[in-house]
């Protein structure tokens, strides 16, 4: 069975007072009617790995009974105020997780065994908000909560919450109107994102902050955590097979790769050497899938602008056919590389990383003078790279443009790295480096559309296809692709004369 899809949960929870009554909300962003409590006794069971590494990333899995969604939950946050949610019916065994919400926290527990970490006892009284017409707005639950949380020593707690819950219909902005009501009525906001977390307390440590004067190393480490928790959304994504998803793992795996090498000299570059090798193949086993993508919406877009006279037979049909073979190829490929075991390595390798850096004594630099180094070294192979492509045609200049491109890609990520050290000082150099960086992308894509069309007609060719069209369409990349040269030459020189600070120079 496939993996269930997520919801939109938009929630605030607040603290009130012992023997406050519930706030009305009548009037407040649409409210007509705010219906008398119905009670729920709802009665949940946390999983968790030992060390609380789902709680640490903000994520929530539990087995709940009671209430109208009884069954097995799993809160992913995508911001503050809003978390996807993704539901299976209660069944099986009581005490084991279910294989699709394991496997799809994979990236999170590393292979760990998730355990009962949390039992909550919650007496719930529920107000439904209802505009003029009688549609639902949101939901205020009282909430009467009793928990109890196992590990090294039992922790015993008693509470009272107010939580303000969106329809999914209503518009998000409604929740600050809710917000300054209950604020205003005595509630404050709720401390904790979460029960479990209130429960469960300083047991799932947040990361450590940056300071305000930073070292060179927690400027670096802060940036691949970043990446590192984008890999792992992502990672979720491509198993829930949601649009974009292999898109984005495919550029946190890039920023973290680039990040290792660009940075060596702060994270030992010889110890995360084999993190980045087995980054880079994680990266070409995505390609097939993510190429499928990107070539076929090209493909459709130029199609469309193709007179119907000139496109002869069902040649979109024939797209379709040839698209869903790669792409189903590429999916199988990509999940098998995510369901192995190498990848598995890869994830507890790269938590390392995060969790014992192997920081060097430039690491302990303070940021603006330990980063100025690792960026210019950037700066200077993106320029290197465009001297080399001088005086280049056909495949070779194809060829050289590519690195010009990796290159620029490397040196944005870097000032991406960095920008909470120089801030403006880099924003100029940077727009200007991403404009080379994306003409340069479109350029690439010319080059590997030609190579999918060279491919289409030899495909239609042998299937009885008219193949016209896919020349003419070869012949308009040609052309797009010297038009987009003639557009890099101007920003580059643009890029050279452009402002930076004087160190990168």
């Amino acid at each position: 069975m496939a993996a269930p899809s997520p919801v939109t949960e938009r929630e605030r929870k607040y603290e009130i007072a012992a023997g406050s009554g519930v706030p009305r909300l009548i009037g407040v962003g649409g409210v007509e009617t705010q219906d008398d409590p119905v009670e729920h006794i709802l009665d949940a069971s946390y999983y968790d790995t030992e060390t609380f590494r789902l709680a640490r990333s903000g994520i929530t899995l539990r087995r709940r009974v009671g209430g109208p969604d009884a069954g097995w939950h799993l809160k992913l946050p995508v911001s503050a105020d809003e978390r996807q949610e993704l539901q299976l019916p209660l069944g099986g065994d009581t005490h084991k997780v279910p294989g699709r919400l394991r496997r799809l926290v994979q990236a999170y527990t590393l292979g760990e065994k998730l355990v009962p970490v949390a039992h909550l006892r919650t007496d719930r009284f529920a107000h439904r908000l209802a505009d003029a017409r009688g549609r639902t707005i949101a939901i205020l639950t009282d909430d009467h909560v009793t928990g109890e949380a196992g590990g090294a020593t039992a922790r015993l707690d008693q509470w009272r919450e107010l939580e303000l819950e969106l329809d999914p219909g209503t518009e998000p902005r409604r929740l600050e109107e809710f917000d300054r009501a209950l604020t205003e009525a005595g509630a404050s906001a709720a401390p904790w994102p979460s029960k479990l977390r209130r429960l469960i307390g300083d047991r799932a440590a947040a990361p450590p902050r940056r300071g305000k004067k930073p070292s060179a190393g927690e400027v670096v480490l802060a940036s691949l955590h970043e990446h590192y928790g984008r890999l792992r959304r992502a990672d979720v994504g491509v198993r829930l097979g949601a649009d974009d998803s292999v898109h984005q793992l495919r550029v946190a795996i890039r920023k973290l790769r680039s990040t290792l090498r660009t940075f060596g000299s702060v994270i030992d570059q010889k110890e995360t050497a084999p993190v980045a090798a087995e980054l880079q193949w994680l990266g070409r086993q995505l390609s097939p899938a993510r190429d499928a993508e990107v070539t076929e919406e090209r493909l459709h877009e130029q199609l469309g602008d193709v007179p119907s006279e000139l496109v002869f037979g069902p040649l979109r049909q024939f797209l379709t056919r040839y698209f869903a073979r790669e792409a189903e190829e590429g999916r199988t490929r990509a999940m098998a590389a995510l369901t192995g075991k190498r990848y598995l390595r890869l994830l507890r390798a790269l938590d390392t990383v995060l969790e014992e850096p192997p920081l060097t004594a430039q690491a302990r630099k303070p940021a603006k003078t330990g980063l100025r180094k690792p960026l210019r070294k950037a700066a200077r192979k993106l320029s290197r790279a465009e001297a080399a492509a001088r005086g280049l045609a056909g495949d070779e200049l194809g060829n050289a443009l590519h690195d010009v491109r990796k290159k620029a890609k490397r040196a944005r990520y870097a000032a991406d790295t960095v920008k909470p050290v120089y801030g403006r000082k880099l924003r100029e150099w940077r727009k200007n480096v991403k404009a080379v960086q994306s003409t340069l992308g479109e350029h690439q894509d010319t080059v590997v559309g030609r190579d999918v069309l060279h491919h289409l007609t030899i495909a239609g060719h042998g299937e009885g296809q008219h193949t016209f069209t896919f020349g003419m369409l070869y012949a308009q990349d040609a052309g797009r692709a010297e038009r987009l040269r003639e557009t890099f030459a101007q920003q580059w020189r643009r890029l050279r004369k452009g402002g930076r600070p004087g160190w990168l120079s």
